[in-house]
């Protein structure tokens, strides 16, 4: 997703995966992209459906798992990014919902390792690879003491999101893409200039370099990718395929 002129989150064909495949692809002329992404994805979606349509399927997880079925033996392998939406929404107005944040975390728990499972089942041998998170709040250290607290508190909270995530993808043979340590997620401590601003945490300017979260209104800010972060998150995908 990437947001238009006017902030809106629009689909594009200049995210991770398709920056991914360009690299892959150019080994492997074979290699064709099946992208069955669904913007606004949590994990109970994913399981029940309700966003995206596809065909023959009521949600992304059963298309997927019939993809694989449908094409056994013929798949290199399958990326996965899934349960940043669970707790994204709990960051409103400069505060951190604490029961939304629990209530989105405990729905990771239960079906994560349901999404693992059916992937796993469907794939046997498939290697999959999912990311974990860059902390796009971070964003709020640029407004002083109390956007500082709440940046300290959000990189805290992601902490719990990416090893409960690292916990389930462990226990079902899922490989990590670790984009949170290539965006320096818990990186207070290098300082950095950031152009326009001044001297900042590094982990705060790769949120600002790398998505759209300090671009000024009405395009952000906006928690998505820009090119260079989408580049980024495909390098790190890549540095565990190849």
């Amino acid at each position: 997703m990437q947001p238009d002129t006017t902030g809106r989150s629009l689909p594009t064909d200049r995210g991770y995966v398709d920056d991914l495949y360009a690299q892959l692809s150019a080994a492997d002329s074979k290699l064709n992209l099946v992208n069955l992404g669904c913007p606004g994805e949590t994990t109970t979606s994913m399981i029940e459906g309700g966003i995206c349509t596809y065909d023959h399927a009521a949600a992304q997880l059963d298309a997927a798992v019939r993809f694989l079925h449908a094409h056994d033996n013929h798949v290199s392998f399958v990326t996965v990014d899934i349960g940043a939406n669970n707790i994204d929404r709990c960051v409103s107005g400069g505060t951190l919902n604490q029961q939304c944040v629990s209530d989105g975390l405990a729905a990771i728990a239960v079906e994560l390792p349901k999404i693992v499972d059916a992937l796993r089942a469907a794939a046997p041998e498939v290697r999959i690879v999912a990311m974990n998170y860059y902390d796009p709040f971070l964003a709020a250290w640029l407004s002083g003491p109390v956007g500082q607290a709440l940046a300290t508190q959000s990189v805290q909270l992601l902490q719990v999101l990416n090893g409960l995530e690292a916990n389930v993808y462990t226990s079902g043979d899922v490989e990590v893409a670790d984009v949170a340590a290539a965006f320096s997620t818990t990186d207070f401590t290098t300082q950095v200039p950031l152009p326009g601003v001044g001297t900042v945490p590094l982990n705060v300017a790769r949120i600002c370099q790398w998505t759209w979260m300090c671009a000024p209104p009405p395009v952000g800010p906006n928690i998505h990718a820009n090119d260079a972060g989408y580049h980024v998150i495909a390098d790190t995908f890549a540095a565990r395929l190849t």
